[in-house]
């Protein structure tokens, strides 16, 4: 494979054996890869290399995984990060997808399902990359398919890849009641295996970004017993 074009992924892991044991296999499977022992290095290395994924484990000797992660979100909104969380830490996965991460991976696991993860992210980013509508729009709201980028009253609203998906999705339904299974399918594909209540998590962050009050949201209803809806303008 051409290197040029080729996904970079940097792995930021302190156990040798396990970044390790995941650089090999990514290698294997044609991504380029770059490691990071330490938070420190994580970051030298996003500024270095510019990776497109990050696979972040939280548990790190100087900094922890969700600081990296902020600092990571501020500086490319864009980046696609899987967490590294360990068996049964279910507030750590929320926590981590409330800070923005794509998606997480429960150690131990197996390789090839990290790959099946960060390539199911790859082709729904492929797909959104190729809208045959440029823009969506939707009372103050203003998408713009071709760039990512989202505008509310022409200013931009930073959003995490999965938040720009998931808006999409009620965008492209307005006014649609929308199951938790549905937004899942839409958003993290059929093969998506995670927790449900991952649509949650980015709903309530969604709503503290795009409502004005978002303890009274005027645009991402919740529909109870099913799901969410997006309440379409007058």
């Amino acid at each position: 494979m051409d290197t040029a074009n080729r996904n970079r992924v940097l792995i930021v892991e302190d156990e040798d054996n396990i970044r390790r044991f995941i650089s090999i296999n990514l290698s294997q499977t044609g991504f380029e890869v770059n490691e990071a022992a330490t938070g420190t290095e994580a970051l030298q290395s996003f500024s270095d290399s510019r990776p497109d994924i990050i696979v972040l484990d939280i548990m790190l000797p100087d900094v922890d995984g969700f600081e990296i992660c902020r600092k990571l979100r501020k500086a490319d909104a864009s980046v696609i990060i899987v967490f590294l969380t360990a068996a049964g830490q279910d507030l750590d996965k929320i926590k981590g997808l409330e800070i923005g991460a794509d998606d997480y991976i429960v150690k131990p696991f197996n390789p090839l399902e990290l790959v099946a993860r960060i390539n199911a992210i790859l082709r729904r980013t492929a797909v959104s990359l190729k809208p045959q509508k440029l823009t969506l729009e939707s009372g103050p709201f203003r998408m713009e398919l071709n760039s990512n980028k989202m505008y509310k009253h022409d200013a931009l609203i930073e959003l995490t890849p999965k938040e720009f998906q998931m808006i999409r999705a009620f965008l492209e339904h307005p006014d649609t009641a929308l199951s938790r299974n549905e937004l899942l399918n839409l958003v993290w594909g059929e093969d998506f295996i995670g927790d449900p209540k991952t649509v949650d998590v980015h709903v309530r962050k969604l709503r503290e970004k795009l409502e004005d009050d978002d303890s009274k949201p005027q645009w991402i209803e919740t529909v109870w017993g099913l799901g969410y809806r997006w309440r379409k303008d007058d």
